[in-house]
């Protein structure tokens, strides 16, 4: 697991996916979210727009980021 700092205290979950290089593009991010392969704190969410916050846990296709304060 890789930890990734944050520059607030919050972030978004679409911006942390390409911020933590677990994807590409935003698009690609739109996607797996969409159709389920993204999970926070090992529930799936199905939220773009989901608010992230310091010791959340996210993983995409086996890949795992945890968010950090800077």
């Amino acid at each position: 697991m890789r930890d990734v700092p944050i520059g607030g205290d919050m972030i978004r979950l679409g911006q942390f996916l390409k911020l933590a290089d677990l994807i590409d593009t935003g698009g690609e991010g739109k996607i797996l979210i969409a159709s389920g392969d993204v999970s926070v704190n090992g529930e799936v969410d199905l939220r773009r727009g989901r608010q992230l916050h310091p010791g959340d846990v996210v993983e995409v296709l086996g890949r795992r980021a945890r968010v950090v304060a800077e």
